[in-house]
């Protein structure tokens, strides 16, 4: 049956209007970048600079003497961002992946409180675990390092990755681990071999927004941080704002420059997130 016409255009000028919404803050973000701080200062504001310009970015990608500190630091914060992110989502997958097989495939006296368990510390606000972290990392020496990120990053990222990927573990039949058993693989065997490989999708998604997570974090980094040598990328971002002025045009540049990995990833990995997204509410 066709549609009406009037239902067709209603539904382009509701994407339109959809991809507007969406994209008008992006495209903002990226003009700022390429503006001067006296256009950016406009009132009202000037959606199409008369004058483009780069050198926002050569401050901060080849920075000088006269560029500020935290344009100077600012490649050193994005590298610290791929190191703790990266080791967010590769420790987080080895383990979350075991421990989801445990709480999905196997048979145990509070296996179901252990799940909700580790769903509930979700719910935590952060704000109320930072003064004892912040404490106990005091104590033990480790503050304003990496690896403390990394252990800090993984007590709500390893939660996430057992909570979705025992969904995905759950959704495959347990008649193809039964066989792969049959025909002598032990239970290690057969996760490697037949549950892992099934879960592609569901292992990419869940590493994809592991990362994304530990990326975007704020709050723990900028409180248990004090060096560039360990500060992230938000961090850094949030450091363009001085105590009597604010450096829009290098805070806008240093947005687009940290959005660059994860829109990189998301992209690359599209087809991934689609299937992990719908695999996982499926059941075999």
């Amino acid at each position: 049956m066709k549609r009406p016409l009037s239902v067709t255009v209603f539904g382009y000028v509701m994407m339109a209007l959809t991809a507007i919404i969406i994209l008008a803050p992006v495209y903002w973000l990226v003009i700022s970048s390429l503006s001067t701080q006296a256009s950016l200062l406009k009132a009202p504001p000037d959606w199409i600079p008369d004058r483009l310009t780069f050198d926002n970015y050569k401050n901060i990608l080849f920075p000088d003497a006269s560029t500020s500190q935290v344009s100077r630091m600012f490649m050193q914060t994005l590298r610290n961002s791929a190191i703790v992110a990266s080791a967010v989502t590769l420790v987080g997958l080895v383990l979350g992946i075991f421990a989801a097989y445990a709480f999905g495939r196997l048979e145990f006296r509070g296996r179901r409180a252990g799940l909700l368990v580790i769903l509930a510390t979700q719910m935590l606000p952060a704000i109320s675990l930072i003064i004892p972290l912040y404490l106990v990392f005091n104590n033990l020496g480790w503050l304003d390092s990496l690896g403390m990120l990394v252990i800090v990053y993984l007590s709500f990222g390893l939660p996430f990755v057992v909570y979705i990927m025992t969904s995905f573990l759950q959704s495959i039949p347990r008649e193809l681990e039964e066989a792969a058993r049959v025909d002598g693989c032990s239970r290690v065997g057969a996760l490697f071999r037949v549950i892992i490989p099934l879960s592609g999708p569901g292992v990419a998604a869940t590493a994809i927004f592991s990362f994304l997570m530990a990326w975007d974090e704020f709050f723990f980094a900028l409180i248990l941080t004090s060096s560039y040598a360990s500060k992230t990328v938000p961090v850094a971002i949030a450091e363009f704002t001085g105590r009597h002025a604010i450096d829009y045009t290098a805070m806008t540049t240093g947005g687009v420059l940290a959005a660059i990995p994860p829109v990189l990833i998301a992209l690359i990995f599209q087809r991934y997130i689609v299937q992990g997204l719908t695999a996982g509410a499926v059941k075999g």
